[in-house]
């Protein structure tokens, strides 16, 4: 029993590395996004592509993914990801050298798919990695791995890639074309360094993980029995409902997340004071995070947890849209604390009792992590809509761009009355 529990905590904490790996690269996009549109000269939907190509593996990779470990397993699926995300990291370097925006999304879509296949064995197992009563927790303990990573890696990369861009922009509008090609193609290979390391730790964290003590998990006679009645895990309405709640969800919390750097710079705000901002909204999910494993089970259900935290979510998108300037990029970072303990209630409240039916709705909720390549393009497009209309209104440049960043923060609020919808209702669909 000792053992058992020693290896359960072992396990633990190595899946909680691999979420602090998911997080440092997946955050990075916050300041990658407004480096792009910088070195590119792309617009605000152009720009949220990396965003795109990031999330978009989860849609065309997770059914592959899924099928890959069934055949591998766990670990040797669990290094495979890691090592293509080694790849994917080492794609920037061409893509540096050469200033080619469409070879840095090819980059970036392949670490997405390493991260597709990492994610795709590290949800379920956490989730049935005990008690299902408590998956919220200890998932929780793996956001809190998860955002502090990625509050670190976008303070690093935004510092890297983001400091003197202001600069930069001045030294832009006075120099020949031949030199402005020369300024941005130094510009573009300052990512090179930072994601050398990256391809070396990735590929070496690779080879370790088939040394981890990682354990099998088995399931309980009455988690592996079928179920007598139904044939497919499509014949659970709520697993459908829970899928396109996370889909709702990863879009919100890649808005929050990706467009607040963006955001505050559209504001007027320097980029060496924004580049702090994706923190803010990490940290603030650290915190929400760290008091939902005080709290779940024992003192709040995980589906009373989501319903608050989409009533959260709708609160502050209203508070961002009726406010300006600094007081809105608060609200923003508030999202965090919105945005905290929807996936950890999530995955437990759409698995709980499907049985032999788990792994096929866990590749489906992987599916739905695609709400991070579609909502926040769909915010950039909003933006550059609303900042042509407030142009041809009369707006000064500047402020029609700050002003359609604010406007178009609107789609939130759709994302977080579909997660209250779950919350109450949704998740109990295939039980009545």
């Amino acid at each position: 029993m000792k053992n058992k529990e020693v290896n359960t905590k072992s396990a633990i904490a190595i899946i909680a590395g691999l979420f602090f790996i998911f997080g440092f690269i997946t955050w990075v996009n916050g300041a990658l996004i407004p480096f792009m549109k910088a070195i590119h000269d792309l617009s605000d939907s152009q720009a949220y592509l990396v965003a795109s190509a990031s999330y978009i593996s989860f849609v065309v990779m997770a059914l592959p993914a899924a099928y890959a470990l069934k055949k591998i397993g766990y670990r040797n699926g669990i290094s495979l990801g890691l090592v293509i995300m080694a790849i994917g990291a080492a794609i920037f370097i061409p893509a540096a050298n050469a200033r080619a925006y469409s070879v840095f999304l090819i980059a970036i879509f392949i670490q997405g798919t390493g991260m597709t296949l990492l994610q795709t064995a590290a949800n379920p197992y956490i989730t049935v990695l005990g008690p299902i009563e408590s998956a919220a927790k200890r998932i929780a303990i793996m956001g809190i791995s998860n955002k502090i990573a990625g509050a670190l890696g976008s303070v690093i990369f935004g510092t890297l890639l983001l400091s003197g861009m202001d600069k930069v922009k001045a030294q832009l509008s006075t120099v020949t074309p031949t030199q402005r090609e020369i300024v941005l193609d130094t510009m573009a290979e300052s990512v090179i360094l930072p994601y050398v390391v990256m391809t070396i730790v990735l590929a070496l964290l690779g080879f370790l993980i088939r040394l981890a003590p990682l354990p099998t998990i088995v399931l309980s006679e009455e988690q592996t029995k079928k179920d007598t009645t139904k044939t497919s895990v499509f014949q659970f309405p709520h697993v459908w409902i829970g899928m396109l709640t996370l889909f709702a969800y990863v879009g919100a919390e890649v808005i929050a997340g990706d467009t607040i750097i963006a955001y505050g710079i559209s504001l007027g705000i320097p980029p060496e004071k924004a580049r702090f901002f994706t923190m803010y909204t990490l940290l603030a999910m650290v915190v929400t995070y760290s008091i939902g494993v005080v709290l779940i089970p024992k003192y709040i259900s995980q589906k009373n947890a989501l319903s608050i935290s989409a009533l959260l979510g709708i609160l502050f998108s209203i508070c961002i849209l009726n406010t300006t300037g600094l007081t809105s990029v608060f609200f923003v970072a508030a999202l965090g604390i919105a945005n905290a303990l929807v996936w950890p209630a999530v995955w437990p409240l759409t698995l709980n009792g499907l049985g032999s039916f788990t792994k096929k709705a866990s590749a489906l909720l992987i599916m739905a992590i695609s709400g991070g390549a579609i909502i926040p393009p769909l915010y950039g497009r909003l933006v550059d809509k609303a900042n042509a209309a407030n142009q041809v209104l009369g707006m000064s440049e500047d402020i029609a761009l700050a002003t359609a960043g604010n406007q178009s923060y609107w789609i939130l609020l759709p994302c977080y009355v579909l997660i209250l919808y779950f919350a109450l209702h949704g998740h109990r669909l295939s039980r009545k």
